[in-house]
């Protein structure tokens, strides 16, 4: 039986010179000896000769049809290419001939995997186990697809019985070291990340493809040099997939076809997912005297509003993931005549970066939805903004640097909470009046709150509270005779109870009454009750919250967190597993804040975070100042003007074009510049 795959791993450079030529001289005295053209296929397909190594396979099955190791091995090729229909068939046919081929069933799997089928690739590593209990590549496939199912111990397990078998395992290490992190068991971590560190140093000077992700690589103490080379060897992977399409290059003219500049947004995450709820509303906001938007989904449709808003008001929605070939995805674009086509995924869940690899556009560009650079000859631009990336880091960047006038961030909480933006204050009339009534322990919201109003004693309490400059508040309180029919609505997890008269919804009901306005989805036509009680939350505690995912947190930052605690009386902590739209840093952090007009709250050394938190838990005067600020900035702020934002994108893109029309290369360029 000729070699599998792995062996040509285990031979040295030298010895693989002579191999090759071994073969070659076998194959000249017997052109037709299988084994011979199985094996230099491996060869070949080592050294990137994927099309050669394919000739080779097919001759070693015409040769001899009933060979099993060339079968999963052309399998593994068509995987390779994407060609994934046509390598199951491979891998069935190799099982067919030697039912006990644990590599193929374990490859199989793989396939499987990357089609979506989770069942189908569950069964064929299990299989293959069986097969070989001692399997390690087997056990580490095993660990991926119970850590993409979100079951995490069970993924340790499997991983750690993949390193046992083989303790020299990159990719098995760097995931394991991706779960304990997810579930936030740091033993030995300051040596699981230096080992990781290594790992990814000897991978990257090999010019093998890292066994960190790119995505990943943001959570680990790797160099930003470091991060730009993951990328761009995953980036290289898109451009050796793709060359097997002998897909001559598109053309491109330098003058518009008409009056509008054509902008494709690609995306997989036109759904229930941050980056729509961040910038649903974006597509439909533009111009369109000045740009015509194309949305290309890469992900089926999921049945909720965000997706339907967006293929509702963009001018063209097309679904992408009816089209699964990457090379006719991208013919579908270039004859859409994109001008300007918009990478939203970069390396997240869901990405197709082959399509931007076949460059459809003659301009294409990284925006919003994945925080870090693409690493690819084929991305033009990121779009971003000078605080969060200043020239002098422009060499963590791949691609040119495109400054949005005031972040690159937006929030849509205007359109999609417009219930948010008048509340009322509960108060019990034997409160008693006065100004230390709590603006944040029992809140009312609505998008007419006028049956309460008019059926309730409403009095707005105006004080000016001295911060670093004097800050006006207004608070509008609702004074009931009693607050005893909520406390037993909340208590007792009743949807809604009646308050003079007027019905009012428990807001943690709202899953039970209408699941789209729980998700933000639609906008909660009754009138909704917060209380801190729905959460179990203190009502006189200072809550801090975190509302990124778990493992985003390492050793030092927990550390920053007991210290705030331990200098805030009577705080506590709210961890919350919140998805992420990227990869908050300070930087990113502090253009926000500068953009919300809140820039006394940026801290740009963890001491200083420590500070800021320290100071707002322990000044309450401070404390009401800063939230009355964010209170007013989320319907006057930039951050949350789509509108704006979307005006300061078409200036980007307008810029863009006009270089690429007079025949110049990309270049860092700012919204703001003449």
């Amino acid at each position: 039986m000729g070699w599998g795959i792995s062996s040509v791993h285990q031979v040295g450079q030298c010895c693989v010179h002579e191999a090759e030529n071994c073969y070659n001289t076998a194959l000249r005295l017997c052109p037709t000896h299988a084994d011979s053209l199985n094996n230099l296929a491996n060869i070949k397909r080592e050294q990137g000769y994927i099309e050669e190594a394919t000739r080779l396979y097919l001759k070693a099955l015409e040769v001899f049809p009933e060979f099993a190791a060339a079968h999963s091995n052309l399998a593994s090729v068509l995987q390779q290419q994407g060609k994934l229909n046509e390598a199951l068939m491979h891998y069935k046919e190799a099982i067919r001939i030697q039912p006990t081929f644990a590599d193929a069933y374990s490859n199989m799997g793989n396939t499987l995997k990357e089609m979506q089928d989770v069942s189908g690739a569950l069964q064929c590593y299990t299989r293959a186990i069986q097969i070989n209990p001692a399997f390690a590549d087997a056990h580490s496939n095993l660990a991926s697809i119970h850590k993409d199912s979100g079951n995490i111990p069970e993924a340790i397990q499997s991983y750690r019985t993949a390193l046992k078998l083989k303790p020299d395992f990159p990719d098995a290490y760097c995931n394991l070291a991706h779960c304990l992190q997810i579930v936030c068991d740091w033993t030995d971590y300051d040596a699981r990340m230096k080992k990781l560190v290594s790992i990814v140093a000897e991978q990257l000077e090999k010019n093998r493809l890292p066994s960190v992700h790119p995505h990943h690589s943001m959570l680990y103490p790797l160099s930003h040099q470091f991060r730009r080379d993951i990328a761009a060897r995953h980036a290289n992977l898109c451009l050796e997939k793709i060359h097997v399409l002998h897909k001559p290059p598109y053309k491109f003219a330098r003058e518009l076809q008409g009056a509008r500049i054509r902008i494709g947004y690609v995306s997989s995450d036109f759904g229930n997912h941050p980056t729509s709820h961040l910038m649903q509303s974006v597509p439909g906001l533009h111009d369109r005297n000045r740009v015509e938007v194309f949305c290309y989904a890469l992900s089926p449709d999921d049945g909720t509003t965000f997706r339907s808003k967006i293929a509702r008001e963009a001018e063209h929605f097309i679904d992408l993931s009816q089209i699964p070939c990457n090379g006719k995805a991208a013919d579908r674009i270039y004859s859409d005549g994109i001008h300007i086509l918009v990478n939203m995924n970069g390396y997240t869940k869901g990405a197709r970066n082959e399509i931007f690899a076949l460059r459809p556009a003659p301009i294409q560009v990284m925006w919003l939805g994945y925080p870090g650079t693409s690493g690819a000859s084929f991305m033009d631009y990121v779009i971003t903004d000078a605080v969060t990336s200043p020239l002098d880091l422009a060499p963590q960047y791949s691609e040119k640097l495109a400054y949005m006038p005031y972040t690159y961030f937006i929030g849509d909480h205007k359109q999609m909470f417009p219930h948010l933006k008048e509340r009322l204050i509960v108060s019990d009339k034997t409160h008693g009046g006065g100004t230390a009534v709590a603006d944040n322990v029992a809140v009312i919201n609505a998008t007419d709150l006028s049956p309460l109003v008019e059926s309730t004693d409403v009095k707005e309490i105006r004080e000016v509270v001295l911060a670093q400059k004097p800050v006006e508040i207004s608070l509008k309180i609702a004074e009931l005779p009693t607050t005893t029919p909520i406390e037993t609505m909340i208590a007792s997890g009743q949807v809604q109870t009646s308050v003079n008269g007027v019905v009012v919804q428990n807001g943690l009901a709202t899953t039970q009454t209408n699941n789209k306005a729980a998700t933000g989805e639609e906008v909660p036509q009754n009138i909704v009750i917060t209380t801190r009680q729905q959460y179990g939350l203190p009502d006189d505690a200072i809550v801090y919250c975190n509302f990124n995912q778990l493992y985003k947190i390492d050793p030092l930052t927990l550390q920053m967190w007991v210290h705030i605690l331990k200098h805030v009386p009577n705080s506590v902590l709210w961890l919350l597993r919140f998805p992420a739209v990227g990869e908050p840093n300070l930087q990113a952090t502090a253009q926000q804040f500068a953009t919300l007009g809140c820039p006394e709250l940026i801290a740009r050394t963890r001491q200083e975070y420590q500070d800021v938190a320290v100071r707002l838990g322990t000044d309450r005067e401070y404390l009401k100042a800063m939230r009355a600020k964010v209170w007013k900035a989320r319907v006057e702020s930039p951050l949350f003007d789509c509108k704006q934002y979307a005006q300061g994108l078409e200036t980007l893109f307008g810029k863009m074009w006009e270089r690429h029309a007079r025949g110049e290369v990309a270049d860092h360029i700012s919204a703001n510049s003449k």
